[in-house]
């Protein structure tokens, strides 16, 4: 089924000639040459191409009258005047990618086509939140709330594309796992999947750990090798914790994300890559943009398809399956027969807070099983770090009288944001004024929250 693309340009040659070879891709294409005329022809488009620069009203102006006329409708910019400020501009107001003047008509097909696939993943999202009563079955996720349905419905609509993926969460969460569901659902899922632990190489080691290097590129270098990247040519890159990348480096992973292509150390040949890219992190990216740590530009590059992993007791129905599922692989791993969990040791975990999420609750097990005696997992068995929390409203402070007792940094936050939220009636603005934040701060905060 063909689908309508929305070109507003007012230089008639080139407008015409992207009409003809969107036509001959197969599209169906309505031409404007202000923003004017393009309203009322934008309600059937699936995608809108505009230059930034009309005779009337600029393209960042018609964006803004799109969104609150067709906000499912994606837009992609044209500039040839503007810079990369320009352009993430454009994106942080919903511009979906843009083109910087002159492009090839093969880069403006990768860009359409690249961006229909995402609006199509978002509509069958849409459709997924209709249909969470089914239980999609992936191999050691185990999941039976919404919550968590839903994120393994989108892994299942995302899994067949190369779009990327920014997975959000707190430590624990089970990124690494989600991040391996997503390759291995994939088509390329017989191609290698490289898994890249950000904070684990030091910061003048990282770009030959990535990109590689050539024979003499440093002292030591006898030989040349290959980077990550090329490890997982056709395959799949794993960038965990994004955050934690220095900004020399950051400039690289973009032109890679960008481009596809990069140097080694100590080479001037450019070489080309396939590679689908899934990033992942436990910080505020936003707030790290906002200190200047992470490029902005980047970010808009990662976060094409954001999935936020909700914690572990914001999805407390799955705990009782999570401890089944522990308890009966650390049984047969030990050679021991499977054991059943009482209902007091059940009760015990569902009202823990877990601040090390799903990693916390398997190591508990582990441990528990060690000192189990008998056919059953008792409440006594099960040793826990830190008293569960009873409620904010009744909780004390520590012995250190800073935070509430058994409470992380990151759930005070979050209790912090919820009062501000019912002190200003759910009005986000005042919110963030009350909370010294700006509003993209806690709109971020509240996504990772699981609250948008």
């Amino acid at each position: 089924m063909s689908q309508r693309i929305l070109i507003v340009e007012d230089e008639d040659k080139l407008r015409r000639v992207l009409s003809l070879h969107l036509q001959g891709e197969g599209y169906e294409v309505d031409e404007a040459r202000t923003a004017e005329e393009a309203m009322p022809l934008a309600d059937r488009a699936a995608l809108v191409l505009t230059d930034l620069r009309l005779p009337t009203l600029d393209g960042l102006t018609l964006m803004e009258r799109l969104r609150l006329t067709t906000p499912a409708t994606p837009v992609v910019v044209m500039t040839a005047y503007g810079s990369v400020e320009v352009a993430v501009e454009a994106m942080k107001r919903g511009a979906a990618d843009f083109l910087p003047k002159p492009f090839s008509l093969d880069h403006l097909m990768t860009v359409v086509r690249k961006v229909m696939e995402v609006k199509t993943l978002r509509e069958e999202n849409v459709r997924l939140k209709e249909e969470l009563g089914h239980r999609y079955a992936f191999d050691n996720i185990i999941g039976r709330g919404a919550r968590m349905r839903e994120i393994l419905g989108s892994v299942e609509r995302v899994a067949p594309t190369r779009t990327t993926v920014l997975l959000c969460g707190e430590s624990g969460v089970g990124k690494d796992l989600i991040a391996r569901a997503i390759h291995f659902h994939s088509p390329r899922a017989r191609h290698p999947f490289v898994k890249i632990n950000c904070t684990a190489i030091p910061e003048n080691l990282m770009e030959s750990e990535l990109f590689g290097y050539e024979k003499g590129a440093f002292t030591g270098a006898a030989q040349a090798k290959p980077g990550k990247f090329e490890q997982a040519d056709t395959g799949t890159v794993f960038l965990d914790e994004i955050g934690d990348v220095p900004p020399s480096i950051q400039v690289k992973l973009l032109r890679v994300l960008q481009e596809r292509e990069f140097e080694r150390l100590g080479s001037n040949k450019t070489r080309s890559i396939d590679v689908r890219v899934i990033a992942a992190t436990n910080v505020d990216l936003q707030r790290a943009i906002e200190e200047g740590n992470f490029r902005e530009d980047l970010y808009y590059r990662l976060n094409v398809f954001p999935m936020t992993i909700p914690s572990l007791r914001d999805r407390r129905e799955d705990i009782p399956f999570l401890a089944e599922h522990f308890l009966a692989r650390f049984a047969a791993q030990q050679g021991r027969p499977p054991l059943k969990l009482s209902a007091e040791a059940q009760r015990k975990l569902v009202q823990y807070d877990w601040p090390g999420n799903v990693r916390e609750l398997e190591n508990a097990i582990e441990r528990a099983l060690v000192m189990a005696a008998g056919d059953t997992l008792r409440e006594d068995d099960i040793r826990l770090d830190h008293a569960p929390r009873r409620g904010s409203a009744s909780a004390g402070l520590n012995g250190d009288g800073f935070l509430p007792e058994g409470v992380t940094l990151d759930q005070h936050e979050q209790q912090l944001i919820r009062e501000a939220l019912r002190r200003t009636g759910g009005n986000k603005s005042q919110a963030a004024r009350l909370l010294g934040l700006s509003r993209n701060a806690l709109r971020y905060r509240l996504a990772q929250m699981g609250l948008e």
